[in-house]
């Protein structure tokens, strides 16, 4: 028997349009999308609608990172960075919003924003079918498609309130496009303090460019001007297999192994969360 329309992915499917033709109006059809052309796209019985077409991208989070997310984010270490975006979000747009969370593995920052806006509804997009089982369950009003957020999105145009990017890559120009004229893009990243204390003892972690800040500002000046900006950093004590956890569940994770965890002494049981986030308004 065909699995039935998880209830979140049906109330976006306004949202949607097929990344095959462009075409809007797709439409559940015994366990699949559908657009009126006849391109088909499976939903995975995880709850996922899997859009992605031609090669697959090969960057997304593997089980064990997000096995590792899961868990790590369960203890609210993060819960601060969390609220952050969720407030700036809350303090722009009305509480009937549409979000949109680019990159948004498990779904973590997406349901902390649906939690401050009782009647938004939300989509998520990433990669990795993996975190997208997660983000699938995130939120009773959270929807969650497979994509890669450097194709043009498979979103009509001017359908967010928000856009949330959270560690994650960026596409400007769609995010403007999916944007409204009064819609917000939310941006949360490291300063260079972030996890200092780990990225010390492990040199073989990805470092975070100097420039990061300068590079930022400058893809995303032709499209957005910068509004609100919040910064949130305080200390973290950690456990042994919470510090595991942190490293396990980033991209450093390919390239730190065994041997450098295991050497020079234990991992940090304290350390430096610093980041920034940034409320952007459309030009």
């Amino acid at each position: 028997m065909p699995m039935s329309l998880p209830s979140a992915l049906e109330l976006s499917l306004d949202l949607l349009r097929c990344p095959t033709c462009r075409a809007r109006h797709l439409h559940p059809d015994r366990g699949a999308l559908r657009c009126p052309v006849g391109h088909t796209f499976d939903i995975a019985r995880h709850g996922y609608a899997g859009l992605l077409t031609g090669a697959r991208a090969t960057s997304g989070d593997d089980a064990a990172m997000v096995r590792a997310r899961d868990r790590f984010l369960s203890t609210g270490t993060y819960a601060d960075v969390r609220n952050a975006a969720a407030r700036l979000a809350a303090d722009a747009v009305s509480d009937r919003a549409t979000v949109v969370d680019v990159g948004c593995g498990t779904g973590y920052y997406l349901a902390g924003v649906l939690d401050q806006l009782p009647g938004a509804r939300g989509l998520g997009m990433d990669t990795s079918g993996r975190a997208l089982r997660s983000a699938a369950r995130a939120h009773g009003r959270a929807a969650a498609v497979a994509w890669d957020v450097f194709r043009p999105f498979p979103l009509a145009d001017g359908v967010a309130d928000v856009v949330l990017n959270v560690f994650a890559p960026r596409n400007p120009a769609e995010f403007h496009r999916v944007l409204r004229p009064t819609g917000r893009l939310i941006v949360v990243r490291p300063t260079g303090r972030h996890l200092a204390e780990l990225r010390g003892r492990l040199p073989a972690m990805v470092t975070i460019d100097p420039a990061k800040e300068q590079r930022l500002h400058r893809v995303l000046d032709p499209y957005f001007k910068a509004g609100v900006t919040e910064q949130v950093e305080y200390h973290a004590t950690l456990t042994a297999a919470d510090a595991l956890d942190l490293v396990t569940m980033t991209p450093s994770a390919r390239h730190v192994n065994r041997a450098d965890l295991n050497g020079d002494g234990p991992l940090p049981d304290r350390v430096t969360v610093s980041v920034l986030a940034t409320s952007y308004l459309p030009r």
